[in-house]
């Protein structure tokens, strides 16, 4: 069915799609310089925070469409068990994972196993109807990898130590997590995205849940509260849905291979809040990551 919906969508659409899809990727590059902005806050308590915004703001989209004589509110919260169970698992799943590598291993370790999933995209998408893995997939694939890998390591390398093992799990976990999210999904191409709203108000409570067990509540100042806002708008909000109608309707090879432009993007924003420092492993990144969409897009440009 997904096939279907790709089908009648047409290159123009698959490419429109696509476009939209990677507005997430650019989305989730302002995460770091956001997220550093609401310290003192636990991990929990942000992503109940911010999912808790994202599903407020979807509610209220709902709510206006209603006025306007559109479907009930919560209609479109009527789906599949299994839908919900692929949507929670990949939103809070992620996030779950992702805290508990970084709190069991070093976070630049972490973060570059982590950084397996836009690879694991374009691998596991071959699995899909109609769709097949070429070289160029795979190299474009491989060279954002590395890419990612020279701007989380500085150009440094990794050093697997034993005792770090569960945050090394937990950081494939998390990889895993997201990426068969995002293939599955595309599956379920006939689900509209505002069932995402939905998975954010799941995440939420599952988010209040694990602060409450696990942390102490701390609440930011008024430039963290702001932070906050703002991280429900977009990079929670946002990303989710658009991330959501470009792997369902566009190139999902391409949308793998530009999820890597996010630390790279990400690492220009903290150099412009003086975060961070420009140095060689910036430019080489640059060129890997770049080179490495350009690559993996290669169907969709000559289809265009």
């Amino acid at each position: 069915m997904a096939e279907a919906t790709i089908n009648r969508t047409g290159a123009g659409g698959r490419l429109r799609a696509t476009f939209i899809g990677a507005i997430a990727v650019v989305l989730w590059a302002t995460l770091a310089v956001l997220t550093t902005a609401t310290a003192p806050l636990p991990p929990f308590q942000l992503v109940a925070l911010t999912f808790g915004i994202a599903f407020l703001l979807a509610l209220s989209k709902w709510s206006l469409a209603r006025l306007q004589g559109g479907l009930p509110v919560f209609s479109h919260l009527h789906q599949p068990a299994r839908i919900w169970a692929l949507g929670v698992a990949g939103l809070f799943g992620y996030h779950f994972f992702y805290f508990t590598a970084l709190g069991s291993a070093p976070p630049a370790d972490a973060s570059l196993i982590a950084f397996l999933w836009p690879l694991l995209i374009v691998l596991l998408s071959a699995l899909l109807p109609g769709e097949r893995l070429r070289w160029w997939h795979l190299a474009g694939g491989v060279a954002g990898l590395a890419g990612a890998a020279f701007l989380v390591t500085r150009g440094g390398g990794m050093a697997l130590r034993a005792e770090y093992a569960l945050g090394y799990l937990s950081a494939l976990a998390c990889a895993f997590t997201w990426s068969i999210y995002s293939v599955v999904s595309r599956r379920f191409g006939e689900v509209p995205s505002d069932v995402v709203g939905g998975f954010c108000g799941v995440t939420a409570l599952l988010g209040l849940i694990c602060h409450l067990l696990f942390e102490r509540t701390l609440w930011p100042d008024a430039g963290g509260w702001l932070a906050v806002i703002a991280l429900g708008i977009g990079p929670v909000g946002a990303a989710f849905f658009v991330w959501d109608y470009g792997v369902k309707h566009g190139d999902i090879k391409a949308l793998g291979a530009f999820a890597y432009a996010a630390p790279l993007l990400s690492t220009l924003l903290l150099i412009v809040f003086g975060r961070a420092e420009v140095n060689w492993t910036l430019a080489l990144a640059c060129i890997l990551i770049v080179g490495g969409a350009v690559l993996a897009s290669g169907d969709l440009l000559r289809r265009r």
